[in-house]
């Protein structure tokens, strides 16, 4: 659209105001359109400077998520060369997906207000009220093996906690293998999805999701999530960050960690190390049938699986499933 446009060439100017009469030439339109779409941004709560001979400057902005404002912020980089923000959607990664197999290429952001949807692992639902989080997917196409993109979700884990902490400062611990948490309780959830080329069997696509509560107090969530979950207002000392903020910093860190895949997996293994607060705890792993067992989880291997120690001394590695971790997430 061509506010976003217009959004974007200012949000990318700075404090530097841009001529309406430079902005319609560059754009392909009209000096009119870009009054209008100056107009229309206002409306929705954008304050835009304007002089005589001047131009327009962006001063302040609404705590809303804008494609213009991100796609300056991202420009550059391929994760972000296209966003698109929604104000609703039944879920960013199903949307990602859509789009995927309509032939869009890597790098795109869909973000949206709020999912009607939105979709965690094995099945569950994700709570997505409308303005209190960041909920976003991206598409990357990687050019690697079926066995490489299964430790995406580990990857991701890393990156989000480097958007998070870029952000505000705050570094979230990982519980394994990709829930990322802070006081004890899960602020973030991430899925990943794959799909693959019908024929060959490669991989064709990678939707990866990240719902990040920014917001919400106690309150904000029903009663069965609320002893699980938190959010940055809950835990940061000061205000939480605004939600593009958040989101250009969240969406640069997936575009390094996609320009750095698979190759560099030393340096994103030796991070997820560090921020796996499920290492050095007593867990419970959950079997697919409701079984489960008690171990000691005690190292997470090359392949992002975790290793954990048996009652009787025995070593067994989780590859992929459902562990709880006792101090995490109410298990005591």
């Amino acid at each position: 659209m061509l506010k976003d446009e217009v959004l974007a060439l200012l949000a990318g100017a700075g404090e530097e105001p841009q001529s309406g009469e430079a902005m319609s030439a560059r754009l392909g339109v009209s000096r009119a359109a870009v009054w209008k779409a100056v107009e229309a941004l206002r409306r929705e709560g954008y304050a835009i400077f304007s002089a005589p001979n001047r131009g327009y400057r962006l001063d302040g902005s609404p705590d809303r998520l804008s494609a213009g404002v991100l796609s300056a912020a991202l420009s550059g980089r391929t994760v972000g060369q296209t966003v698109i923000c929604l104000d609703t959607v039944d879920s960013t990664n199903e949307e990602v997906k859509r789009r995927a197999m309509a032939g869009a290429p890597a790098g795109l952001a869909v973000l949206a207000d709020t999912q009607t949807g939105g979709k965690g692992r094995r099945g569950r639902s994700f709570q997505s009220p409308a303005g209190q989080g960041l909920y976003l997917s991206v598409l990357l196409r990687p050019v690697c093996s079926l066995e490489e993109t299964l430790a995406l979700p580990a990857w991701t884990a890393v990156a989000v906690c480097r958007g998070i902490e870029a952000a505000c400062g705050l570094r979230p611990g990982i519980k394994w293998t990709n829930d990322l948490v802070a006081g004890g309780k899960k602020l973030c959830g991430i899925l990943t999805e794959l799909g693959l080329e019908s024929e060959s069997g490669a991989v064709d696509y990678v939707a990866v999701g990240a719902g990040i509560n920014i917001t919400q107090t106690p309150e904000d969530f029903t009663p069965e999530v609320r002893e699980v979950a938190t959010s940055l207002a809950q835990v940061l000392e000061g205000p939480p960050p605004r939600r593009d903020a958040l989101a250009a910093a969240v969406l640069a860190a997936l575009d390094d960690m996609y320009a750095a895949f698979p190759a560099d997996r030393e340096t994103y293994l030796d991070r997820y190390r560090a921020g796996c607060v499920t290492l050095g705890r007593p867990c419970r792993i959950l079997n697919p049938d409701g079984s489960s067992w008690e171990a000691w989880a005690e190292a997470v291997n090359d392949a992002f699986h975790l290793v954990v120690r048996r009652p009787d001394g025995s070593r067994e590695t989780i590859q992929a499933g459902e562990v709880s971790v006792r101090g995490l997430f109410g298990y005591t």
